[in-house]
């Protein structure tokens, strides 16, 4: 039976929100730049014995080409991106990127999760089905 898009990775999902709410943004609070969360962030996630990178390079095709590269700020268990901000309030913007994420990238769930006054997230999901596939190349 297939896995419903939104509650794919759930596990990994829920340990990287209980690290965020529960242990980093209860700890650091409001007020430092994005690499402090994103440091403390993988540090934590690696206590919970998922695997880590930080600062992910993804490259960007069109018609067969490079057309750019961003860095992922973390990509957990080779499964969920994770992009972190430290802003007033997400926006669609930053939804937005994180979806074009996805879209470019064989993951299909990402996290977005902002450290401002309020802690917050957002989870999206894009199915590989529904992707043109120019990540293989």
């Amino acid at each position: 039976m297939e896995t419903n898009i939104r509650l794919k990775h759930r596990d990994i999902t829920g340990v990287i929100l209980n690290a965020f709410y529960k242990r980093v943004y209860a700890k650091l609070g409001y007020g430092f730049l994005e690499k402090v969360y994103e440091n403390a962030m993988a540090h934590e996630l690696q206590k919970s014995g998922l695997a880590v990178i930080q600062q992910q390079k993804i490259e960007v095709f069109y018609d067969g080409k490079v057309m750019g590269e961003y860095f992922a700020d973390l990509v957990v268990g080779n499964k969920v991106i994770v992009e972190i901000k430290a802003v007033e309030q997400l926006s669609q913007r930053h939804e937005a990127q994180l979806l074009n994420y996805l879209r470019s990238t064989q993951y299909e769930v990402g996290l977005l999760i902002n450290f401002g006054p309020n802690a917050t997230h957002c989870r999206k999901a894009f199915d590989n089905k529904r992707k043109n596939p120019t990540w293989n190349h």
